[in-house]
Parts: C-alpha cells; structure tokens; sequence
C-alpha cells in the first residue's frame, strides 16, 4: 500500500509541531513588518491615552474648524487693532443707527459708535471672561473634589453638603443678587462669581474620577510598595483622572461665555465703558425694529464663540473616551 502523502501546501511536519511552525512563521512575518497590517504587531510602539486622542482629534474635521475659530477670536482678543484700526469708545450721534457703509461695513449703533469695532473689541472681554473663569473653576474644583475622593470619610461628606447647598442657588439669580452691589468695572467681579458658583460641578466630576482611579491595580501596587499620598496622587491617579475634568471645562467655557453675556444684557456683569457683547445687546435690544444690524452682529459673534467652544468640548470628549470610538 502506497504511503499517504501531504496534501500541496501543508504543513511540513517539524520536530516542534507543525502548529509550532505556523506560530513562529507568522511571528516572524510581523517582525517584518513593524505594527503589522494594523499597527498591532510586536515591534508597534506603545501609545499613551492622550496620543490616541491627538490622533484622533487632528482627524476630526469639527474639532480643526472649532479650533481655527478659537485661534482667531484668541488673536483679535490679543490684538483687536490688527483687524479693527477704529475706537471702540469713538462714537458721532450723527451716525447713530446708521446702517453699512463704506470703511464701517456693520453700521451704527445707538450712540453712533461703529458696530463693526465693538464686536471685534467685544471678543476681549468675553474670551478674558469665559477663559479665567474656567481656570479657577478647574483648579479650585479639581483640588477639592480630588482630595475629597481620594482620602474621603469626613472631609468628602463635609464636601458633598456644600456642593449640595451650592447646586441649590440658581445661577442667573445668585448674580442678579450678588454683583448688584458690586460697582466695579473690571471683569474679575465677574470671573469671581463664575469661580464661586461653578467649583462644585467639576469637584463632583474630579470626585468621581479619582474615586474610580484609586480602585486601580497599579495604585493598590503602589501603596503595597509604601508610595507616599502625594505621590500617588501626583504621579499615579491625577494622570489618569484629569481626562473628564478636561472634557467638562472646555464645554463649561463657551457656557460662561454666554453666561457673562446674560449678566451683562442684565445690567449686572461687565459695566460700560467696558465694550462687551452682552452690553451691546443689550442696548441694541430697543432699536430691534428700525436697527436690526445693531444685535445681529454681536448676537452672532456671541452665537458663533460659544458654538466653537461647545464643538471643541464634544470633540475632546470623543477622543478621550475610547467607548465612544
């Protein structure tokens, strides 16, 4: 009886097994080619939570064009003169209502003042606003609700009453009430408002973070190794808890930007001759009627930064967060 013999392409039995062989053809078949056919293979680099959310953010097209429109409302905040030679507080009742017209392309306000230099100046104020008040929001938040959740007991009840009580206080109304008396011209009554009433929230974000972060495998590894609190703090929880604290501040800026915006139109923000997009609007707001152009270009200013901000945030939180991929 003749032999059986391996069909074509088999494989040719080794010593180790062919299974064996297969294994190492292949291993060897990614070692040629690094990352193999999907950037997975052994010779692949590793990659960081915050490289594959660059990465995935300069393919996102809405978070490129949010962030060119950052970029400019950022330089015209820095610079309002590069793009507007006129002054903002230069005003002719000659010209008050006045629409478009050749070297003032958005017209006249109320008072004569060229709506065309008030918004582009407008963008200072708004942008100084909505920025700091986001960092004081993000580093007094994230400091209290990060030691709350990582040593918790009494201090993270202490904390979670406060944010309690403060989460009880409509905003709109806590700065009808509050900055009413304030007689400053500044914006840092303002931004101090925003910071008083806004901490809680993203002490509850940076709270939870840590709590889930400090449950880790390689945190319980360096406590068994006698890692100080600071250090596991700084080095090993506050890397990997900081992502939501970053998704929330980028969103919660476009929202003080309107909220500054509100309190202004209000008369209890920014105060004249501070130029602000709130205050133009509302003093645009009675010429509605016979002046429309006097609101639509601040209102759209305002409209168009807020929306950035918001698309930036979404952005930031679809990279961050690799469920949503």
């Amino acid at each position: 009886m003749p032999e059986p013999r391996e069909p074509d392409g088999a494989i040719a039995p080794t010593g180790a097994g062919g299974a064996m062989d297969l294994a190492a053809t292949e291993g060897a078949t990614l070692e040629k080619t690094p990352g193999g056919p999907a950037g997975t293979g052994p010779s692949a680099p590793a990659r960081s939570l915050w490289s594959d959310a660059w990465r995935e953010l300069r393919r996102n097209p809405i978070f490129i064009i949010s962030a060119l429109i950052i970029l400019f409302l950022v330089v015209i905040s820095l610079w309002p003169s590069a793009i507007a030679s006129g002054n903002p507080l230069d005003c002719d009742l000659a010209n008050a209502q006045k629409s478009s017209t050749a070297g003032h392309p958005f017209g006249f306000d109320g008072q004569g003042c060229d709506v065309y230099t008030r918004t582009v100046y407008g963008a200072r104020a708004s942008v100084t606003v909505g920025v700091c008040a986001t960092l004081g929001v993000a580093i007094l938040g994230s400091v209290l609700g990060g030691l709350a959740g990582f040593f918790g007991g009494f201090w993270d009840a202490i904390l979670s009453r406060i944010t309690d009580v403060f989460f009880a206080i409509p905003v709109v109304l806590g700065g009808l009430v509050l900055l009413s008396v304030v007689t400053s011209n500044t914006v840092w009554p303002v931004i101090g408002f925003m910071v008083l009433l806004g901490w809680p929230q993203l002490s509850r974000i940076a709270r939870g973070s840590v709590i889930t972060a400090k449950q880790n495998d390689y945190v319980q590894a360096a406590r068994a190794l006698g890692a100080s609190n600071s250090r596991m703090l700084l080095r090993h929880i506050a890397p990997n808890a900081v992502a939501p604290v970053i998704v929330v501040a980028t969103i919660a800026l476009g929202t003080y930007i309107a909220l500054e915006a509100t309190l202004s139109y209000l008369g209890v923000g920014l105060k004249p001759p501070t130029v602000s997009w709130g205050i133009d609007i509302s003093a645009a707001s009675q010429y509605i009627r016979n002046a429309p152009h006097m609101l639509l270009w601040p209102a759209g200013a305002l409209a168009i930064t807020v929306l950035a901000f918001i698309m930036l945030g979404d952005a930031v939180r679809d990279a961050l967060d690799p469920k949503l991929r």
